[in-house]
């Protein structure tokens, strides 16, 4: 699937008490660049709502003055859900800072029920995206 890039560069109001990037900073611009890449693949933002955050783990303290790049793709699409896997990586070294995946459903405006989608997952010989794909088939498959 294609991949969605977003940056940010971590400030000090991006900071815990230890000087180091707020996870709640860091989930909330790691479900932003899930949400984009999950409204790109479906085609609109009015539709696509949240259902929630799996797996988002820290690799290493992330220090202000950091450009961190954040990459989503989708990896499962259901008939109703998408899961997109979200890597962040520092911009500047390439090295891995964190991962999370995130469910997104698509609703009826009007209704406000669940509605089909038309993504669908292509064919990939990308050795991370199958890493990524089997990783969320093992989340749901825990559920």
């Amino acid at each position: 699937m294609k991949q969605y890039e977003t940056l940010h560069l971590v400030k000090t109001e991006d900071l815990n008490h230890h000087g180091t990037l707020f996870a709640a900073r860091a989930a909330s611009w790691l479900i932003e660049a899930g949400f984009a890449t999950a409204a790109c693949e479906h085609g609109s933002t009015d539709e696509v709502v949240m259902r929630n955050l799996q797996n988002m783990s820290f690799f290493k303290p992330i220090k202000p003055g950091t450009m961190v790049k954040f990459s989503g793709r989708v990896v499962y699409a259901g008939t109703t859900s998408l899961m997109v896997a979200v890597t962040a990586t520092n911009n500047l070294t390439g090295e891995p800072a964190i991962e999370g995946f995130i469910t997104f459903v698509t609703i009826d405006e009007a209704t406000a029920q669940k509605k089909t989608h038309s993504v669908v997952l292509d064919e990939t010989g990308d050795e991370e995206e199958l890493k990524l794909r089997e990783k969320a088939l093992q989340m749901l498959a825990k559920k």
